[in-house]
Order: C-alpha cells, then sequence, then structure tokens
C-alpha cells in the first residue's frame, strides 16, 4: 500500500490546483473536487452569487449544511437501529430462557 503523498491535479471553476494526496484517498479526493466544481458552478451561472471568493463561500456553506444533514440523519438511524437490535437482543433472550 502507498502512503506516500503524490500530487493530483484539480480543476475547479477553471483554475487548477495541485494537491498532495495518498493514492488510496485520490479518487475521494477527485470526487470531492468534482462536487465543489459543480455547487461553485451553480452558484455561479444562478447570477444571484457574483465573484469568485463569494461564490466559494456560498458553496461551502451548502456543502457543510448537507453534510451536517447527513450526519444527524446517521445518528438518527444509529439510535433507531440500535434500538431495533436491543428489543431483538430482548425477545431472543426471552425465547431462549423459556426453552
Amino acid at each position: 500500500m502507498n502512503v506516500k503523498p503524490q500530487p493530483v491535479s484539480l480543476t475547479i471553476m477553471g483554475k487548477e490546483y495541485k494537491i498532495a494526496c495518498t493514492v488510496d484517498g485520490q479518487n475521494d479526493l477527485i470526487q470531492s473536487a468534482q462536487q465543489l466544481d459543480r455547487q461553485m458552478r451553480q452558484m455561479r451561472d444562478s447570477g444571484k452569487v457574483a465573484g469568485a471568493d463569494r461564490i466559494a463561500v456560498m458553496a461551502a456553506l451548502n456543502l457543510a449544511h448537507e453534510l451536517q444533514l447527513m450526519k444527524s440523519q446517521n445518528a438518527t438511524l444509529n439510535q433507531s437501529l440500535s434500538e431495533c437490535l436491543s428489543k431483538m437482543t430482548h425477545k431472543i433472550e426471552n425465547v431462549l430462557e423459556n426453552q
């Protein structure tokens, strides 16, 4: 496994960025950059936000908001799963005790 960072070339809003990244993380980094590029282009094309710095901040806020929603949903799902597993464990224990 190669853990030494390698330069990865990313293009965001027409500008090239070289980022050091392990080989194992390159696909995730490229996908993240593509998602950011899409968000920024949508902001720019909407005409509601002007200036690359403002577009970047708005795109970052949108992505951070999406991440926060996903974390919240994940916590809710984990809690629900834990409750279901606890109930199943209790039922299994009751069945085994009554045998």
